[in-house]
């Protein structure tokens, strides 16, 4: 049987993409802390999140999580950019990870990292944050590097700023 041959995964896999294609086409998408949106030239799709922008909550991470919502995720944030490796200890759910620099485009993506699994997972050089989502997700909805991240951790200088109001 292949991985798609639970009816839980299938459903929380319709999930994504109707609300994945409700997004298309968005023009601006409000900032929030708790949301990060990601344009490509089809459109946007966004992710609730929670954001980890401390040492001691980037190193609990996602660790013993069972389940998450299928658009949910959390972003990674650091001070400045730098080298970026993760791992797997202590995580229960497969995940994709999105590597994105201080300008707020992706620089790489790893899909599927497996659960448990301690090898480090290398995402590149100057990246100031990584967003973590669903395992096999970042692919069913056609995240590419070069996409663009919208989220107020990401400074004026980003390719895709918070509008000021």
């Amino acid at each position: 049987m292949g991985k798609c041959s639970s009816p839980r995964l299938i459903t929380g896999l319709t999930t994504a993409m109707i609300a994945a294609v409700s997004f298309v086409g968005a023009v601006n998408a409000a900032c929030s802390p708790d949301t990060v949106t990601i344009r490509d030239d089809a459109g946007t799709v966004q992710f609730t999140v929670d954001v980890a922008d401390s040492v001691e909550e980037r190193s609990q991470g996602l660790m013993f999580v069972e389940e998450m919502a299928t658009m949910q995720g959390m972003l990674f944030v650091y001070e400045r950019p730098q080298r970026a490796s993760f791992w797997m200890r202590n995580t229960l759910i497969p995940l994709d990870m999105v590597f994105v620099n201080e300008n707020g485009v992706v620089q790489n993506i790893h899909a599927m990292a497996q659960p448990l699994d301690e090898t480090p997972i290398f995402g590149g050089e100057d990246i100031q944050f990584v967003l973590e989502i669903n395992g096999g997700l970042a692919a069913m909805l056609g995240l590419e590097v070069g996409d663009q991240l919208q989220h107020p951790s990401f400074g004026t200088d980003a390719i895709w700023p918070c509008e000021i109001n």
